[in-house]
């Protein structure tokens, strides 16, 4: 009876030391990482490090709104600028040579803009301008003038030229 109450002393004391040497490996990695995390720091002045990043992360979010309040002005600008353009070169008047005529659009974000042709003549040069509104005109659109619009809307591609 002796002999089984010193063997079970002698597994709960194996089982103590196996505790105590995990417990102390715990300790020292908590160590090495609370000494990794203060190295180079006074307590008194960790304080006045993590407040002077929250004072940074303040004026960072301040600067982020400023950024943000930018772009969407720059965004509606854009929105109102002319953005899309689609042009052809023709030769108004057959046997005149070159194509010295054109016509040019202008669209904005809402297919609204403007249709400008340049006929050129021996007599001089005419220009003449439509407006679009929402991809459409009013005017009845010559067949270079049609071409023009529709590159502008995307609905062809301009050849390169």
């Amino acid at each position: 009876m002796i002999e089984s109450l010193f063997i079970g002393q002698l597994i709960v004391d194996v089982i103590l030391i196996a505790i105590l040497i995990v417990g102390f490996i715990k300790y020292k990695a908590l160590f090495r990482s609370y000494d990794k995390f203060m190295r180079g720091k006074a307590a008194e002045n960790l304080e006045e490090t993590i407040f002077g990043m929250t004072d940074q992360i303040k004026e960072l979010k301040g600067e982020d709104r400023a950024n943000k309040d930018a772009i969407r002005g720059l965004n509606k600008n854009l929105r109102a600028s002319y953005q899309k353009f689609g042009m052809v070169k023709y030769n108004a008047f057959k046997g005149m040579g070159g194509n010295l005529s054109f016509v040019y659009a202008l669209l904005d974000y809402t297919n609204t803009g403007f249709i400008i042709n340049s006929v050129h003549s021996r007599e001089g040069c005419y220009v003449y301008i439509k407006i679009v509104e929402c991809g459409k005109t009013e005017v009845l659109l010559g067949s270079e003038e049609k071409e023009a619009l529709e590159q502008a809307l995307g609905y062809i591609e301009r050849p390169i030229l």
